[in-house]
């Protein structure tokens, strides 16, 4: 995932970037997503679920939020989501 594109739609630290990326990373090679959609996911397509969260929040937040909607969806997501930015609790 291209970072610059993350930065330029929602904004957030370094750290969040990173981790964010990290972990979308992480979901695509468990191979989860695409098992459960049917397809790989693309950037824009990412971009448009985070979009999806409250437009007040933080890249954490809306990585969140989808992460619990695609846990309420299919179930197996809750390990992909971010509890804390360099080992600061959210």
């Amino acid at each position: 995932m291209d970072t610059s594109r993350l930065e330029e739609e929602f904004g957030g630290s370094e750290a969040e970037l990173r981790i964010v990326t990290r972990q979308l990373r992480d979901l695509l090679d468990s191979g989860q997503l695409a098992v459960d959609r049917g397809h790989e996911l693309t950037v824009d397509e990412a971009v448009d679920h985070l979009s999806d969260a409250p437009a007040d929040s933080t890249l954490i937040e809306r990585w969140n939020w989808w992460m619990g909607a695609l846990e309420i969806a299919y179930g197996g997501y809750e390990q992909f989501t971010i509890r804390s930015v360099d080992d600061q609790p959210l």
